[in-house]
């Protein structure tokens, strides 16, 4: 039999653990790597200006060109429109409005009516409404109020909504049902049957058939056939091949980038397929 022969174990000095806390390892190695990016930003500094200097001017130059094009197609629509009048339509979006300030679009072209944004869905009023809505009297705009309306909320509740804010006057516009969206929760025939609901109860309260407003393509998808015949229409239709109102049409919004006296930012511009006296025949109580 061999013979066993046993090894003393080998003791290994235990490991010195780091004095340095955690939290200061991880910052010394944040630093450094700031450190290198910052040196080779440094080292490129004159390209990298070079870059985002071309980068800004071109995009400037773009928005520029975009407005000019944009102003150029609203004076071109607007002169066509001779005779017909002129409005426009704001909501909280737009902040705080001036209205003593409110007077033309491009300086030359009066506006004679504003649509106003009363609520959204069942439970929104508009934040500006109330202060909008008395300005605009004050200024002896023709006024409207709107409601946008909100396909996976119940018809009745934004109807009753609107009717709860809206106090429509003798010779203010009749209101309005926004529709822009498709519903997520329910089918087309429900939609319908929502905006029917919505429409009825409004009149109903108003004495008034409200008009409808949405996109082109969206009343001729979904809305001409059941609501075409029996409502007034208000259509959204910036496209670059229109420039008059078609017949069909009670309004046309035909831009969303107009410069308006008193407003900040863009606002939407809308003509009226008739002179003063149709438009005063079509508000309440005329």
């Amino acid at each position: 039999m061999a013979k066993i022969t046993t090894r003393k174990p080998v003791r290994r000095s235990p490991k010195k653990k780091s004095t340095m806390p955690k939290w200061l390892r991880n910052f010394a190695i944040a630093l450094l790597i700031f450190a290198f990016i910052g040196l080779i930003g440094y080292i490129y500094r004159e390209n990298l200006a070079y870059y985002f200097s071309f980068k800004t001017d071109k995009m400037l130059r773009e928005e520029a060109q975009d407005k000019k094009l944009a102003d150029l197609r609203i004076q071109n629509i607007l002169l066509k429109s001779n005779g017909k009048l002129i409005g426009i339509d704001v909501s909280e979006y737009q902040g705080k409005i001036k209205w003593d300030s409110v007077k033309n679009i491009s300086k030359a072209y009066p506006i004679d009516y504003v649509f106003i944004r009363a609520t959204a869905g069942n439970d929104r009023p508009d934040n500006y409404f109330r202060e909008n809505w008395a300005a605009a009297k004050k200024q002896n705009l023709i006024r409207g109020a709107y409601h946008y309306y909100r396909p996976n909320e119940n018809s009745i509740a934004q109807a009753e909504l609107f009717i709860k804010t809206v106090k429509l006057r003798k010779g203010d516009l009749p209101p309005v049902l926004d529709i822009e969206k498709l519903p997520e929760e329910q089918s087309l025939d429900s939609l319908k049957v929502g905006l029917k609901r919505w429409l009825n109860k409004v009149e109903l309260y108003y004495g008034v058939k409200p008009i409808i407003y949405t996109g082109e393509k969206y009343y001729e998808d979904f809305l001409h056939e059941e609501f075409g015949d029996d409502y007034p229409f208000w259509i959204a239709n910036y496209n670059l091949s229109i420039d008059e109102i078609k017949d069909k049409w009670l309004f046309w919004q035909f831009t969303e980038r107009a410069s308006v006296g008193g407003i900040g930012g863009s606002v939407d511009v809308n003509i009226f397929n008739g002179d003063a006296k149709e438009l005063h025949y079509l508000t309440v109580g005329n």
